[in-house]
């Protein structure tokens, strides 16, 4: 898809009989119907899952990152149980235990941690109701695409520069955006996405291995140093 730039490939069943399409995959087949496509008679257009961008937040047996009072579990928690791939069933039962060891743990710290810090007053004088909340939904779909195209699944430094022109670019306007207007729960996260964009841009710049569901092109081999994680 990357090299010819096309929407997706196709994956055709159509040279089976239809008894037998529609009996090994009914689900499937009944889905596609829905969306006009008739499997047993044409190929099926398919794009890789998002679930390919899961892992990599490090962890230690009660869920705990290398940032104080952070905690990651499931698909995006590297705990070291199950692999690299880790999705469905398998990041599923990740998150029961952690999930539970993380509550424990939580309550357990709860009474002896420091209170937050006082919120200041919300000061709305100097700003106005939007009248361009196309900027939101335009730069929404902007970020979504070219973290698709540039930051999939497989990656590139050439790509993933790309990718950090357009995102230094794009948090520019959002806090320009931020700071003339009333805040709504989209500007917030899209504020949100494009912080944790930057943060995996940043990151898959800087890594010169290969490893798990982390490839690039670059840097295809896996290094021989093994990631520690914190205890």
């Amino acid at each position: 898809m990357k090299r010819l730039g096309t929407d997706c490939v196709y994956l055709d069943i159509s040279h089976k009989p239809a008894d037998f399409v529609r009996g090994h995959f009914p689900t499937i087949h009944a889905k596609c119907l829905e969306l006009g496509i008739d499997i047993t008679r044409e190929p099926i257009p398919v794009v890789p899952a998002a679930h390919y961008t899961c892992g990599g937040v490090m962890t230690d047996h009660r869920a705990h990152t290398d940032i104080t009072g952070l905690y990651a579990i499931g698909e995006t928690a590297y705990t070291g149980l199950h692999g690299a791939n880790r999705m469905a069933s398998n990041s599923l039962l990740e998150c029961l235990v952690f999930g539970e060891l993380a509550a424990a743990d939580i309550t357990r710290r709860f009474d002896s941690e420091p209170a937050p810090p006082p919120i200041r007053p919300w000061d709305e004088s100097r700003v106005t109701d939007s009248d361009e909340e196309v900027v939101v939904s335009h730069n929404w779909d902007e970020l979504r695409r070219f973290m698709w195209d540039y930051v999939g699944i497989v990656r590139t430094n050439k790509r993933l520069a790309r990718a950090r022109r357009r995102i230094n670019l794009l948090r520019h306007e959002i806090r320009e955006y931020y700071s003339h207007f009333r805040v709504t729960n989209d500007l917030l996260e899209l504020r949100n996405l494009a912080d944790v964009a930057d943060l995996i841009i940043t990151s898959a710049y800087r890594r010169r291995e290969s490893r798990g569901l982390h490839c690039t092109q670059d840097f295809p081999s896996r290094t021989k140093a093994s990631a520690s994680r914190p205890c």
